[in-house]
């Protein structure tokens, strides 16, 4: 009889599987930082006041450039690396939801909506009347962690959890979290730019509050994108994700009405809108017509918040559901049979579900394989699902990590 032997994967195959799970835009930007911190280090160039975000030289200037090249160079290997290293898990969770091109918009849009708010910060506290303090605006700031600080914001709101652990060692409420980084990273590191990591959070609170919905393009801005023959390369790749986007079935946390046209910014609801960038939460449910579904344009792709509540099995429960199954001697096509035989029982069963639901899990699993997953492990975890894309999407993503 054959024994059974579990044998533990070395380190370079767990590097290479971390590492080609990682999507295109997340690795992309990963291995540009790195490369211009190499190139860098390799010429000997450390004029970072060149290229650094200086407001001053900004304001007198006009050096918008200084918005970009701030975020992609850094000044030492720790530097680099821990940035690196943090923005991998947040970017990966992101592109999978939104979309490749979508997460690449979304950056561009934070850097510079952080350096925006770092300039305005950074001369009211210069010119306030009570007490002038100008380093600010002399003050040299680089590195890709301003965008980090808004991707966690944003992150922590999507995921919707209670409570965030720091470092492992212990848990704070998930509406502090970024702020208690915040105060951690000055007391830990030194030469640290507190200026640039506070705007970064300014930025997330602001786009997960909706503020700025009114400067998301639609979905055929991003499909065109995509269709573009020069990109095709790109988009035939196996870690791109195309931004199909998704339907929003359950709540999402929201703190503006999301049928506002933008112009209420300026009337009788901005007061309301500048106390929700306060890290407060209460949600609303995403109001849906019965022949179309809303889509939330910061989260699309996102079916629910991994916190909602309801009959739906949690991630927890499906993935035990799953383990359970897979300990059967059945096979993941038995599964998928299993699993379609079920949902047209209850078609049969149920007189008012339509004939087109039967279609739906092959739908689902044609849009898992488009966000990048293996096509087996994406039947599995459907099937074990339910045929609910949501749990299967976090079945899957529990399965990598």
């Amino acid at each position: 009889m054959r024994p059974n032997i579990v044998t533990e994967a070395g380190i370079s195959t767990r590097l290479n599987q971390w590492w080609s799970s990682t999507p295109f835009i997340t690795s992309g930007v990963t291995i540009i930082c790195a490369a211009i911190y190499l190139v860098c280090l390799l010429i000997g160039y450390d004029s970072y006041a060149e290229i650094c975000f200086l407001p001053s030289a900004v304001a007198s200037h006009f050096q918008v450039y200084r918005f970009y090249t701030s975020v992609l160079f850094h000044g030492s290997l720790l530097h680099v690396l821990f940035n690196m290293l943090t923005f991998v898990p947040l970017g990966t969770e992101l592109e999978r939801i939104m979309g490749s091109v979508r997460l690449l918009f979304l950056m561009f849009l934070l850097a510079t909506t952080n350096a925006i708010f770092h300039l305005i910060v950074a001369f009211l506290v210069d010119y306030n009347p009570l007490y002038h303090v100008s380093y600010l605006v002399d003050e040299c700031s680089i590195g890709f962690s301003g965008v980090i600080f808004s991707m966690i914001v944003i992150e922590t709101s999507l995921s919707g959890v209670q409570y965030r652990s720091v470092f492992g060692l212990f848990n704070v409420p998930a509406k502090w979290y970024a702020w208690i980084l915040l105060i951690l990273f000055q007391f830990l590191a030194s030469n640290v730019s507190l200026l640039g990591h506070l705007s970064g959070i300014l930025s997330g609170f602001a786009y997960t509050h909706g503020l700025f919905n009114y400067l998301l393009p639609g979905p055929s801005f991003y499909s065109s994108i995509e269709g573009l023959s020069m990109l095709s390369v790109c988009v035939r790749r196996p870690g791109f994700i195309l931004c199909t986007g998704g339907t929003t079935y359950g709540q999402l946390p929201t703190h503006s009405n999301m049928s506002t046209p933008p112009s209420s910014l300026i009337n009788a609801n901005f007061l309301r809108n500048i106390s929700s960038w306060m890290p407060s939460r209460r949600t609303s449910t995403v109001q849906t017509s019965t022949n179309q579904e809303q889509e939330d344009p910061r989260f699309p792709g996102r079916g629910r918040t991994l916190a909602s509540t309801g009959t739906e099995p949690t991630a927890r429960e499906a993935s035990a559901n799953l383990h359970a199954r897979l300990l059967d001697n059945s096979t993941p096509s038995d599964l998928l049979t299993n699993s379609q035989h079920a949902a047209a029982n209850t078609v049969r069963a149920d007189a008012t579900v339509t004939a087109d639901q039967t279609d739906t899990f092959d739908e689902e699993l044609k849009k898992l394989v488009g966000m990048g997953f293996e096509r087996t492990q994406a039947e599995v975890a459907l099937a074990a699902a339910d045929g609910d894309p949501n749990v299967a999407i976090e079945i899957l993503m529990s399965q990598q990590d």
